[in-house]
């Protein structure tokens, strides 16, 4: 089963919060709205992917930070029962 979070920021602290998450490692899917709703990108997060595979999509998060005001990141975490088997 899967939690679901949403957060609004602006577009300069888009980046680190989307690192921050991804750093808590129980991220399954982020997904970042506009601040009409409109989904601009959506990626999956899976346990035990390295930093360089994850390096294009930040890199796009990155540009994307600079072109959007406000917007809303969604995210799928997973629950630490699930992880038992």
């Amino acid at each position: 089963m899967t939690n679901k979070e949403s957060f609004t920021l602006n577009g300069e602290n888009l980046l680190n919060k989307v690192k921050e998450l991804i750093a808590e490692g129980n991220i399954s899917r982020v997904t970042i709205d506009d601040k009409d709703g409109k989904e601009l990108i959506t990626f999956p997060v899976t346990i035990g992917v390295v930093a360089a595979m994850l390096a294009p999509v930040l890199a796009a998060v990155g540009a994307l930070a600079a072109f959007v005001g406000e917007c809303t990141i969604h995210i799928e975490r997973e629950n630490a029962a699930n992880n038992g088997g």
